[in-house]
């Protein structure tokens, strides 16, 4: 590929996650921000998004409120937005050839379905969590649930910042997942998503999922394997948003040069 620059459009480029972005953006050898697209609605449309994100310095990108308005300047989108948004944009990119990384949680049975079908005809990574660290813990969850899932009570604990919207998180359901998976079960007959009241005891066949929203957590997530006489966790703590940003422009840089089809974050880290 020599020396080609991958042009990346962040979508939300104005919110929490959209801003990190731009920043990793600037940072990753070989990428280059191509398109911000902000809401309709947002006073700084216009603005250029190196000053908007904080960076002290132009971008020569300027924030646009439509995708198809700089469809012609980035290879790669990296979408951190809502579920309706998101299937719209994976939409636009299919038309036009573009690659898509995809950080959006609380889809769906039905837009993942959508999603999958896409991927026959453009090149997608959908991951719940872009973390290095996190795609370690799954990989090590596979190692504890086929030593100690058949006598271990299983929980997955996590906590986030009180603005997020779904819940549990898309990296909890993801670990719970990956548990299920090599215990050989369906996640969706075992979860437990609360207890209160007479609950009689916990069956075994069971995997609890307990969620705490509160301050400004980035994320926090803890399975534990509980037995009679002893019990292990497997813990991953996100300090800064920064972690999820970078393994995103990493995954964008990647898909760049990959055939069509659906990705995850552990093909990305050649797990």
């Amino acid at each position: 590929m020599g020396n080609v620059m991958t042009r990346i459009a962040i979508m939300g480029a104005a919110g929490r996650m959209g801003r990190i972005l731009i920043e990793a953006t600037e940072l990753a050898e070989g990428a280059k921000l191509g398109a911000a697209v902000v809401l309709p609605t947002d006073s700084l449309l216009g603005s250029d998004a190196g000053e908007m994100a904080g960076l002290g310095k132009k971008l020569d990108v300027s924030l646009v409120s439509e995708l198809t308005a700089s469809i012609d300047d980035f290879d790669v989108l990296v979408d951190f937005t809502s579920p309706a948004a998101t299937m719209e944009n994976i939409k636009i990119c299919e038309a036009a050839g573009k690659g898509i990384v995809i950080g959006t949680t609380g889809l769906t049975d039905a837009q993942k379905a959508e999603l999958s079908a896409a991927a026959a005809d453009m090149k997608i990574v959908f991951a719940p969590n872009y973390s290095v660290g996190v795609n370690l813990c799954l990989n090590l969850l596979r190692m504890a649930a086929s030593v100690m899932g058949e006598e271990s009570d299983i929980e997955v604990i996590e906590m986030h910042h009180k603005h997020k919207v779904d819940s549990p998180s898309g990296t909890a359901l993801r670990l719970g997942e990956v548990v299920a998976e090599t215990m050989g079960w369906d996640l969706n007959e075992v979860a437990n998503y609360g207890r209160e009241g007479q609950t009689g005891a916990r069956p075994h066949k069971e995997i609890g999922f307990q969620t705490i929203r509160g301050g400004d957590v980035v994320g926090d997530h803890t399975v534990m394997f509980a037995t009679e006489g002893e019990r292990v966790e497997i813990t991953h703590k996100a300090q800064s948003r920064m972690t999820f940003a970078k393994g995103a422009v990493r995954a964008a840089l990647w898909l760049n040069d990959q055939p069509n089809g659906l990705y995850d974050m552990q093909d990305v880290l050649g797990f």
